[in-house]
């Protein structure tokens, strides 16, 4: 596949920013996105006089950082042929002086798996399972028992919600995906909040939708800019509930009066996960025609892998059309036992909530006192902080942690056209002793990119 010089200049965003050599800065970013798998393995780059022209360089910077990346093991190349995206193979390069044996990972945002209410959980859905047996097992809306249970999740929320108007699918991204197949066309707009949740972004790219992203600030998210930009869309997508990656809820009067003029899909995988405060009511107890998503990935355990839809009957219906090109349906098992653990009000457990409180201070303590030129709010729920550096060093910090013993994710990850590289998400996912740890090591990586350091290490996969 050929990418064109355009294309690449958009996804490189402002990498002219910072301090350095410009073919440092750029064969950088053109690694993040390689590692980020923006630029897919065999992607044929631009040669070098069109991609100079692009970025308004000289070819001389960009045939440097291909150089680099070839160095490195990122690109191929031979005569008279466009440069080939690849990853490095062979043995992993050698650790660096002050190198740590165990890396802490600072970008992931998973739950531990809750071992005993997992296994009885487990114990209840095999004794279930036989009535099951004279069906087929390919349910595309989902074992009655788990609709039940989702709709009654909405009901304690503030939500009636008929068991018909639910569907079960593989995970939150499952459920996004197969909407996006569904209500979406190539060259649709879709409004998503800015930063956003990585994978839907990607989501929506993968149907070529037309992203139309409206910011949300440390203030929050802008009504009237919303409402703008849904007058012209064919979808929004956001996320009200402690937003991932900033953490922030959207306010009560602000669900109340926010009447977009498209379809609006909202995601509240994180709905549950309150810290401070009362829960907020379900955005569609505001806006009736909401389709929401949710999970169990962060409430529970990710390894659950179940998400569903809550919407109309007729959307329902439509998207169980269209659920075949993909999946045939969710394992009956999990979906039994997740039934289970919804019925018990296992997503609210307050010992986990207590404890992911405690990390989320620790946290803070932590920046406070190792990082405290780093603006990071805390959330009043959620799993993240969204840290605010006073310069765009976010890809290159992401790029040099690992070598000190610390993977995170960069602000660009989030968000489209290069945006937010002054900002890292932070979860608060680990024990309190391993967060102030890995806080101590992400500093001694930014006085390490201070003098100049680069890195090569790839960072880990998002949740």
């Amino acid at each position: 596949m050929k990418i064109s010089s355009h294309t690449v200049a958009g996804m490189v965003g402002r990498w002219q920013e910072g301090p350095g050599p410009a073919h440092r800065r750029l064969s950088d970013r053109l690694r993040l996105l390689v590692l980020d798998g923006r630029l897919c393995l065999g992607a044929a780059l631009p040669g070098e006089r069109d991609l100079a022209a692009a970025l308004g360089t000289s070819r001389t910077t960009v045939g440097t950082a291909y150089r680099t990346l070839v160095e490195h093991g990122y690109l191929t190349t031979r005569s008279r042929a466009r440069a080939t995206v690849r990853l490095p193979g062979g043995p992993r390069p050698e650790r660096r002086a002050g190198a740590r044996a165990q890396t802490l990972d600072l970008s992931l945002a998973a739950p531990q798996a809750p071992v005993e209410i997992l296994h009885a959980a487990f114990a209840s859905a095999l004794e279930q399972l036989p009535r099951h047996f004279e069906r087929h097992g390919y349910d595309r809306y989902g074992t009655g028992e788990l609709r039940e249970a989702v709709a009654r999740w909405y009901g304690r929320r503030g939500l009636p919600t008929p068991p018909g108007h639910i569907m079960i699918t593989n995970g939150a991204q499952h459920a996004l995906a197969l909407l996006a197949r569904t209500m979406l066309s190539p060259r649709d707009k879709v409004v998503i909040d800015h930063p956003t949740y990585p994978h839907a972004i990607k989501t929506f790219l993968d149907v070529r939708a037309r992203l139309l992203p409206v910011a949300v600030t440390p203030s929050g998210w802008d009504g009237a800019q919303l409402c703008a930009a849904a007058s012209t869309a064919h979808l929004a997508y956001l996320i009200p509930d402690f937003h991932n990656p900033t953490g922030m809820s959207m306010p009560t009067g602000m669900r109340r009066r926010l009447g977009l003029a498209c379809p609006t899909v909202v995601d509240e995988t994180m709905a549950d996960l309150v810290l401070d405060g009362a829960a907020q009511e379900p955005f569609a107890v505001h806006m009736p025609t909401a389709i929401s998503i949710g999970s169990v990935s962060k409430s529970i355990w990710g390894g659950l892998r179940i998400g569903w839809i809550r919407a109309a009957p007729s959307l329902l219906e439509r998207v169980v059309q269209a659920r075949p090109a993909t999946d045939l349906g969710t394992p009956v098992v999990e979906q039994l036992a997740t039934a289970v653990l919804l019925n018990e009000d296992r997503t609210r457990r307050p010992e986990a909530l207590c404890r992911l409180r405690e990390q989320r201070d620790a946290l803070g303590q932590a920046l406070a006192a190792h990082l405290p030129h780093v603006r990071a709010p805390q959330p009043s729920g959620g799993m993240t902080l969204w840290a605010t550096f006073p310069e765009p060093v976010a890809s290159r910090l992401a790029a040099i942690a690992p070598d000190h013993g610390v993977t995170i994710a960069a602000g660009p990850r989030f968000g489209i056209g290069g945006a937010f590289e002054r900002n890292v998400r932070l979860p608060y996912a680990l024990p309190p002793d391993r967060l102030a740890l890995a806080v101590r090591r992400l500093a001694r990586a930014e006085a390490a990119l201070t003098r100049g350091a680069t890195g090569t290490h790839t960072p880990a996969p998002l949740a």
